[in-house]
């Protein structure tokens, strides 16, 4: 790969010696080097572009809420942690409201997950009561007619955002699951983006669940949308429905949440090919199984079970776990929330 760089041999030497000698003393290792100056290369080039002042205090203050906020999160990058997205206009006697402060309650009391909230009134505040100041964190977003946080988050857990693209990043990149509370535009727009990114391939798989309390019929509606437009349309796949369970039952959330990590850890593409890292490796029986059920997405080959790869090994990468590699078609991810649910039974029944 080209080297991303000035092109000026003095400059780019000064470059690397800046960045060794400001992380002397902090780390031992110059792994991540390359990249910090990189970083640089890109903001120095900006200035040599003349960029426009506020292209550059977009890209700063972006910069600067990313930096903050991997800095909040990164001592809790192993706990798993659920985000509740939803309405800021429910109120507290909403039985939508109780169902979300026993959801996350229930979550982190018997589950032993943390919870993310966008910091705000109505669904949000009943998420972080329940779960509770010491296990819950808030990505709040300043809004002219929503200035303050709600109180049930501890300051150390508490990031302010200008801008909801880095908001949203920061809901995608560290939680494990999202449960969806009726809400307005806002909460659409997080519901159709994750079902985006998931079905793209942007984003690794996680479980999306979409709750409410009986009678309420919010995601009835959606879902009858969905349904009668997009999917009659054939602009989606009846398989992409499988991205996501509605319900209204807590426990019905809570298990599809914590089952999806049952046997199923994580995935990865290494060299094209798709592995999925997994707590209990299959039985060749099981694998075979798998060939059977889910030859459809694959682009040749067979699934099977292998060791970690060079790259993995490099980055450390889960190296305890064992692996089900497949190459992928890319295309049939409703299939693949399939094929992760197959793998997860296989500890489950």
């Amino acid at each position: 790969m080209r080297p991303y760089i000035l092109g000026d041999p003095d400059l780019d030497a000064r470059i690397a010696e800046l960045v060794r000698d400001a992380v002397e003393g902090v780390r031992t290792d110059h792994e991540d080097d390359e990249l910090v100056a990189e970083i640089i290369v890109t903001a120095l080039k900006l200035a040599r572009d003349r960029a426009d002042r506020g292209d550059l205090k977009l890209i700063n203050a972006a910069l600067k809420e990313l930096r903050y906020s991997f800095r909040v999160f990164a001592g809790y990058r192993d706990t798993m942690k659920l985000t509740i997205f939803g309405s800021a206009r429910t109120r507290p006697e909403d039985p939508n409201y109780l169902l979300a402060a026993d959801l996350a309650r229930h979550m982190v009391e018997t589950r032993g997950w943390m919870v993310v909230t966008g910091a705000g009134p109505g669904i949000m505040e009943a998420g972080s009561m329940g779960a509770g100041r010491e296990y819950g964190f808030g990505v709040n977003i300043r809004l002219p007619f929503e200035k303050e946080a709600n109180p049930y988050i501890h300051e150390s857990r508490l990031i302010n955002f200008k801008y909801f693209f880095t908001r949203k990043l920061l809901f995608m990149k560290e939680s494990h699951a999202f449960a969806l509370f009726p809400g307005g535009f806002g909460t659409l727009d997080e519901a159709f983006e994750l079902l985006t990114l998931i079905q793209t391939g942007k984003s690794d798989m996680h479980p999306i669940v979409l709750v409410e309390a009986p009678g309420t019929g919010y995601w009835e509606r959606w879902l009858d949308f969905v349904r009668e437009g997009p999917l009659a349309a054939g602009m989606i796949l009846p398989e992409d429905l499988g991205l996501l369970l509605h319900t209204t039952d807590l426990h019905e959330a809570a298990e599809e949440i914590s089952g999806f990590y049952a046997n199923y850890h994580s995935q990865r593409f290494v060299q094209g090919r798709l592995v999925l890292r997994v707590r209990s490796e299959p039985t060749p029986e099981q694998i075979e199984e798998m060939n059977d059920l889910f030859g459809d997405i694959l682009v040749d080959g067979k699934i099977e079970t292998v060791g970690p790869s060079p790259d993995e090994i490099e980055d450390h990468d889960h190296l305890e776990l064992a692996r089900i590699q497949l190459h992928f078609n890319r295309r049939s991810l409703g299939r693949l929330r399939s094929l992760i649910d197959h793998v997860n039974g296989l500890v489950q029944g």
